[in-house]
């Protein structure tokens, strides 16, 4: 039986002397894909719409992955002073890509500015800056901290009798935290499946769907590791 074909959604940015343009991928996101036994395939984050509808017939999954923020016009809100770097062309591409995979019901996992692509394509809003919108014990952004990408740094509590629940096997297990946005309107169609101990949501899902993933951890950081987040890759492949 041939591998599943998942579709990985990638960054664009300029770098180097000339500023050349270059799409980026973190490599741990296709290892995680390969292990749980499927095939990746980068998508480039400016792809036009006719292409993703047709790319959207190929693929048996996708999974969106973290990276620059989201516009705040794309929810409706106006730049908070610490807001990031952006990247039209991929909330363009992402936002297409979701839409299409929905009316598909193909599998979704959508990581870190995954989740949050995920929220604000079906309907909801972002908190644009969680240290000042909301302040926390937790650090969000554990690397101005200096503590590893791959070592967890506070617990989840999980819903029960959630898909997230179901796969992990737990009320509570303990992630890594790299983001400095975070949901705030949920999108219809969404529901809360786990939060931090701060009130953040850290997980979300769509039960109408045939299997849609939302998290604001780096699972593919600690799936090297850490079972909960290898199984989480490993039931995304199951459900293609």
């Amino acid at each position: 039986m041939s591998r599943k074909l998942v579709g990985i959604t990638s960054g664009l940015s300029a770098s180097g002397e000339n500023q050349t343009r270059r799409h980026f991928l973190n490599h741990l996101y296709v290892r995680a894909i390969k292990d749980a036994g499927a095939t990746p395939l980068i998508i480039p984050s400016d792809s036009l719409p006719l292409s993703i509808a047709h790319m959207v017939q190929l693929f048996d999954g996708i999974l969106l992955t973290g990276g620059a923020d989201i516009e705040p016009a794309r929810y409706n809100r106006s730049p908070h002073p610490a807001l990031g770097e952006t990247e039209p062309e991929r909330d363009d591409t992402e936002f297409a890509l979701i839409r299409n995979a929905l009316r598909e019901n193909l599998p979704i996992f959508a990581i870190c500015r995954g989740i949050q692509a995920l929220n604000v394509a079906m309907g909801g809003s972002l908190y644009q800056d969680l240290p000042s919108e909301i302040p926390s014990h937790i650090h969000h952004q554990q690397t101005t901290q200096k503590i590893p990408r791959n070592q967890p740094t506070h617990t989840i509590l999980i819903e029960p009798d959630c898909l997230l629940r179901k796969i992990v096997g737990k009320s509570e297990i303990e992630v890594n935290s790299l983001h400095h946005q975070a949901l705030e309107e949920v999108a219809l169609g969404l529901v809360v499946s786990a939060t931090a101990p701060d009130g953040v949501i850290e997980a979300v899902e769509a039960p109408g769907q045939r299997w849609v993933v939302g998290v604001q951890f780096h699972p593919e950081e600690l799936a090297p590791f850490y079972d909960s987040s290898r199984e989480l890759f490993h039931a995304f492949v199951e459900a293609l």
